[in-house]
């Protein structure tokens, strides 16, 4: 098969892992191992792997690495050799992206199917809402509300992104406000408050290049100040509910301090990946062990599963992923791609940080498109290098 044939495959696989990610699962699943097996392929046949081995390379691997050493020394035995191959999914598609030296149509491609899939599982969630076969707004191959928040959360900051390059306004613009609701919809309250933020952070990173951006976020902060003062909204009812009920965070703050005596328990290899919910169980008996699958805080959850060997390259990756993006943020004169893909994987990391301080991050298919988004901009840097 010719090279521009089986390289037309690869992408083609991608961009199918990019359409099924939210939609369903043993596609997306299915997908993942034909794009590792033909980008493998591919780079053996042309001798070519992308590049010079590189700071991020040895701390992808690192990452990888720590799922299985962790597996084989954790001090509770349930997930946690399955739930290492989570770390390989989304870490193999981070390291491929990044040195796969996409060209500008290419990557184009490739957001034009995140966009499109979200909308597309957008409308399923909505038709499986309005049949009563759902209670709440979920995408079907991402589950619980919380999750789906998240990954419209990371989808908002590449909407949004997009939309300030200032092409395809209508169509972007449409795009980005019916996410925007959708979070809303989802009633979400860390969902609702980092896609705000995200908004705000984005437009003043904008603000040398264009104003819009600034007037698009003030005209959306003023339209939810009137909704939230109006309580039209689902998201305010809950939080005020939870709030007079006395539960303003709930019942997390009992699993972030259920994290950190399990992590004092086992402070170097920790229970294991997927492990928490053996340990809340035990803990806590019927009443709460539901309500703890995870300890619902992305630094506390990977203590306590991880310890301190599987957590350093997952903490390392989140404060080298904002300093690298500040460090190489693109000047006002560059292209639209370049500030695309930097706003996307700023947005993926904002989202990423600042919700895992109230819900466990990084994982499953908010995990995979957050690295991808990150890949994308690491793999468009080094091929403009």
């Amino acid at each position: 098969m010719p090279v521009s044939w089986r390289r037309r495959a690869e992408l083609g696989l991608l961009i199918a892992l990019c359409v099924f990610l939210p939609l369903y699962e043993a596609p997306k699943n299915i997908v993942w191992l034909g794009y590792v097996a033909f980008w493998i392929g591919n780079r053996l046949a042309e001798r070519d792997f992308g590049g010079p081995w590189d700071a991020w390379d040895t701390l992808i691997a690192a990452w990888i690495a720590s799922g299985f050493l962790v597996a084989a020394f954790a001090g509770l035995h349930g997930s946690e050799w399955r739930a290492a191959l989570d770390i390989v999914r989304y870490g193999s598609v981070l390291w491929i992206v990044k040195r796969s030296r996409l060209a500008e149509r290419e990557v184009e491609l490739v957001l034009v199917a995140l966009v499109a899939a979200t909308v597309i599982g957008l409308a399923m969630a909505y038709a499986q809402l309005a049949s009563g076969k759902s209670a709440r707004l979920e995408l079907n191959s991402v589950g619980h509300v919380n999750h789906t928040s998240i990954y419209l959360a990371i989808m908002l900051g590449v909407c949004a992104s997009s939309l300030f390059t200032g092409r395809h306004r209508v169509v972007l613009g449409a795009t980005t406000l019916l996410v925007l609701v959708s979070i809303f919809v989802a009633a979400s309250r860390a969902g609702v408050g980092v896609a705000l933020l995200a908004l705000v952070v984005l437009s003043s990173f904008w603000w040398p290049r264009s104003r819009v951006p600034a007037f698009i976020t003030v005209a959306v902060l003023v339209i939810t100040a009137v909704v939230f003062s109006l309580g039209g909204a689902e998201v305010f009812e809950r939080h005020e509910a939870n709030v007079q009920a006395g539960q303003t965070l709930a019942f997390r703050d009992r699993a972030w301090q259920l994290a950190m005596t399990t992590w004092e328990a086992h402070p170097l290899f920790g229970v294991g990946m997927d492990n928490f919910a053996l340990v809340s169980r035990a803990q806590t008996g019927d009443r709460y062990a539901s309500l703890f699958p995870h300890a619902h805080n992305l630094y506390l959850n990977t203590l306590a599963e991880r310890g301190i060997i599987g957590a350093a390259p997952v903490l390392i990756v989140m404060v080298a992923w904002p300093l690298v993006l500040l460090r190489r943020r693109p000047r006002a004169s560059e292209g639209d791609v370049d500030w695309l893909l930097w706003g996307g994987a700023l947005g993926a990391w904002l989202v990423t940080a600042v919700v895992g301080f109230v819900n466990t991050t990084l994982h499953h298919e908010h995990a995979l498109l957050a690295v991808l988004l990150l890949g994308l901009w690491l793999g468009r840097r080094a091929h403009r290098r």
